[in-house]
C-alpha cells in the first residue's frame, strides 16, 4: 500500500510515528496515547466524534472526506462526493434508456477538493501558509 509508506515516512520525518488502526470500532479511539501517534482515513467513523477526539488529543490529520473537516477536523483533501453523485446520476440515467453497464466507460473522479478548518488550525497552534490557503477550495472559519 503505497499510501500507508508515503504517511509512515512522512510521519518519520516529522519526528511522529504512524499507525493504522483497524475500522472495528472506536473503542481504540479513547486512548489518548494510541490516538496521538495516528494520522487516519476512517470513512467507517462518526465525523465529529473522530474530529473531536484528534482535536483533543492535538492530532494532526487529513481526512479524504470534506465531511471530516466539516466536523472540526483539520483538513480533507480527496474527490468530490458531489461530483461523484452526479457522475453515478448519469450512469444509472443511462442505464434506465437501455444502456448496458458493461458498455459504459469507466470513470473517475477527476476533481479533488482541499478544505481547511482555520478554526481548528487555530485551536492546535498552526499557522497555514497563505499559498496554501488560496488554494483550498474552502476555507472554514
Amino acid at each position: 500500500m503505497p499510501d500507508l509508506r508515503s504517511g509512515a515516512s512522512a510521519s518519520k520525518s516529522c519526528g511522529r510515528s504512524f499507525r493504522r488502526l483497524p475500522r472495528s470500532g472506536t473503542s481504540t479511539w479513547r486512548h489518548g496515547a494510541a490516538l496521538r501517534q495516528v494520522i487516519a482515513t476512517a470513512p467507517l467513523f462518526d465525523n465529529d466524534k473522530l474530529a473531536t477526539l484528534a482535536l483533543r488529543h492535538a492530532v494532526l490529520a487529513i481526512y479524504q472526506r470534506r465531511e471530516f473537516a466539516e466536523a472540526g477536523g483539520l483538513m480533507s483533501y480527496g474527490a468530490s462526493w458531489r461530483d461523484v453523485f452526479r457522475t453515478a446520476g448519469l450512469y444509472v440515467g443511462q442505464i434506465l434508456k437501455g444502456a448496458k453497464p458493461a458498455d459504459l466507460p469507466f470513470q473517475e473522479s477527476t476533481k479533488l477538493e482541499l478544505v481547511i478548518n482555520i478554526k481548528t488550525a487555530k485551536a492546535l497552534g498552526l499557522m497555514i501558509p497563505p499559498m496554501l490557503l488560496a488554494r483550498a477550495d474552502e476555507v472554514i472559519e
